[in-house]
């Protein structure tokens, strides 16, 4: 394992905690889209299916169950404990527009045609694109809260470092995994925008704000 890998990890990890912390200290899920946090804690359960069949070493069975129990806490949170708080009205990004497409891709285009092989493809395709619905809130409310913009950056810093990290496997290992570099350089390219307005907003201690659409 390599050191882009771990910093990915660490960084995706750091992004759902921002999140969590925020949320629990302001009791509130303003701001928040609970539809790319449903789209999350499925891409999590589909992918790590493997921890009963296939076990690599303690750190990676230890962050999966991390990841997948933060990943439910922070539905539950939104969805239930503090679901007054959560704006629906906002969260109105069309799930089916990403599913439908992302999983007859899966069937498409997959390493091999098995149960547990085609799942693990739809969450490579799904996490892609999962953040849409958080960006498409944005958009239409114009601006995002600090904490919020962290834990974009976090959550696109992950995928920025993940991409490092294929690069590194590549020339170190002469391992390339199509599926999941493509699908993570779509990803990062989502984040482009968001990155710029960052470095010139938010770190300049501005609020993100962006134009409302028409």
């Amino acid at each position: 394992m390599n050191i882009f890998r771990i910093l990915g990890d660490v960084s995706h990890l750091l992004a759902i905690i921002i999140l969590l912390l925020k949320i629990v200290k302001s009791k509130s899920c303003a701001g928040i889209s609970g539809k790319s946090q449903i789209l999350f804690a499925l891409v999590f359960t589909t992918r790590y299916l493997d921890l009963f069949t296939n076990f690599i070493s303690v750190y990676n069975t230890v962050m999966k169950v991390i990841f997948l129990i933060c990943a439910y806490v922070t539905v539950y949170m939104i969805y239930v404990k503090f679901r007054k708080t959560f704006d629906s009205e906002n969260d109105s990004f069309r799930l089916e527009f990403l599913l439908v497409p992302v999983t007859g891709l899966s069937f498409l285009e997959n390493h091999s045609f098995t149960p547990l092989e085609i799942l693990w493809t739809f969450s490579i395709y799904l996490e892609s694109v999962a953040i849409l619905p958080q960006l498409f809130m944005i958009s239409k409310t114009g601006e995002a809260e600090t904490i919020t913009t962290h834990y974009l950056f976090f959550l696109g810093l992950y995928r920025a470092l993940y991409i490092a990290n294929w690069i590194w496997r590549y020339h170190t290992e002469n391992f390339y995994d199509q599926i999941a570099v493509v699908s993570g350089v779509v990803q990062t390219i989502f984040y482009c925008d968001f990155f710029y307005l960052y470095v010139t907003k938010v770190l300049k201690g501005k609020k993100l704000s962006l134009p409302m659409p028409v």
